[in-house]
């Protein structure tokens, strides 16, 4: 008789019955749609983030392109980021017309450098979009830094990055601040912080919130909630063109209680990272993830690099084989067909790292409700697969 195979995903999302009574409430309101939830999910998120101003919407994806927007990226323009991220950051930018110019990461961080930033800027530059990468807050003061000297507004790509902290002026503080001038989160389900989908805009500037708030709601002068509960009548108008960007009550119902457990998840997150880089120092052929000493990752991704000797497609398979889910290093958008020449530049240096990262990089399973003894499982595996190939050095 044959034994079944453990199975371990790369991703649970850590959703439960206060999500769902959430919804339920919401749903049983008789306002499901862009209302009281969304709002008091906005508030809860700035204060848990530490930001002046919180704007929901569909997705991370409609968060970075109303973000680049209201930064004033447009037709012509450029705008300096990583192409080591989900294609997502790099599409927003194609959204407002604009043009990619891609700088290489630190092969340690996974993350862009600003060196090589600044090195890329044109009087074309309009934004410099850095990346959080898997959680990673990326040295987000130099950029600050940078973006202030040259003149260039900065938007974070927190997509990944709810719960993550750098230490700022001596203190540590939860990336969303913004602690460049805007940041933009996605709540996809393999994100820390899920609604099933959806996005926030943080902003210490009032005139980009209201704009970004506009813009969600198709330009809507009135939002639909404020006219069902006034006492008078009231005509809304459209005075420039908008999006059907927004976020439903039910989804900022979950929110709210996703923020209330977001301590704990991060937590449990990061001794599950702590324990993987442990078990991990036994296979001289698997290198850990870094984090460097001023940077809390939230670890909504653990990704472990392979000795280049090793073939990392034959490695997952010989992982999926043993029912371990895993993925492939972070994508680089310049390498795939949506992104032909002409749609993308490189800045100096080229982009060896990031193509590096993307072939030698896997991600393994990690969520707060994993077993230690999964953990353990994923481990042997990884080593068994690496000796397949690689021999007594693993």
């Amino acid at each position: 008789m044959a034994i079944a195979l453990k199975r371990i995903p790369l991703s649970v999302s850590e959703l439960g019955e206060p999500e769902a009574a959430a919804a339920r409430r919401a749903i049983l309101s008789g306002w499901t749609t862009m209302g009281p939830e969304v709002a008091a999910f906005e508030t809860e998120f700035a204060a848990a983030v530490g930001a002046r101003h919180a704007s929901a919407v569909s997705s991370g994806t409609t968060a970075l392109h109303l973000a680049l927007k209201a930064a004033g990226v447009g037709p012509g323009s450029e705008v300096i980021t990583a192409s080591h991220s989900f294609i997502a950051t790099a599409s927003a930018i194609r959204y407002c017309g604009a043009l990619p110019v891609f700088v290489d990461i630190n092969p340690r961080t996974f993350n862009m450098e600003p060196d090589r930033t600044e090195a890329a800027i044109t009087p074309k530059t309009s934004a410099i979009l850095c990346v959080h990468q898997m959680g990673l807050p990326c040295d987000v003061a130099a950029f600050a830094d940078l973006a202030r000297r040259r003149g260039v507004p900065l938007v974070e790509d927190a997509a990944c990055a709810a719960g993550s902290e750098i230490l700022w002026d001596g203190r540590w503080r939860r990336i969303g601040s913004p602690h460049g001038d805007m940041a933009c989160f996605s709540f996809h389900p393999r994100k820390v912080l899920s609604t099933g989908d959806g996005g926030m805009i943080t902003t210490a500037n009032e005139k980009w919130d209201r704009q970004i708030r506009l813009w969600r709601h198709h330009g809507m002068n009135v939002p639909a909630h404020a006219r069902h509960v006034s006492d008078r009548v009231i005509w809304e108008t459209y005075d420039e063109l908008g999006y059907n960007y927004r976020m439903t009550d039910i989804q900022g119902a979950v929110g709210r209680e996703q923020i209330r457990r977001l301590d704990g998840i991060v937590a449990r997150r990061r001794a599950l990272a702590a324990r993987y880089t442990k078990l991990l120092a036994s296979i001289p052929a698997v290198t850990p993830p870094f984090e460097p000493e001023w940077a809390h990752s939230n670890w909504q991704s653990y990704a472990v690099r392979l000795d280049a000797r090793l073939d990392q497609r034959t490695v997952m398979q010989s992982l999926l084989d043993e029912g371990v889910a895993t993925r492939r290093g972070v994508m680089c958008a310049h390498r795939e067909p949506a992104y032909p020449e002409g749609t993308w530049r490189s800045g100096p240096g080229g982009l060896r790292h990031s193509e590096e990262a993307q072939d030698q990089c896997v991600i393994l399973p990690l969520y707060p409700r994993m077993p230690e003894e999964d953990q353990e499982y994923v481990v042997n595996a990884l080593r068994r697969a690496c000796q397949r190939r690689h021999g007594a050095a693993c």
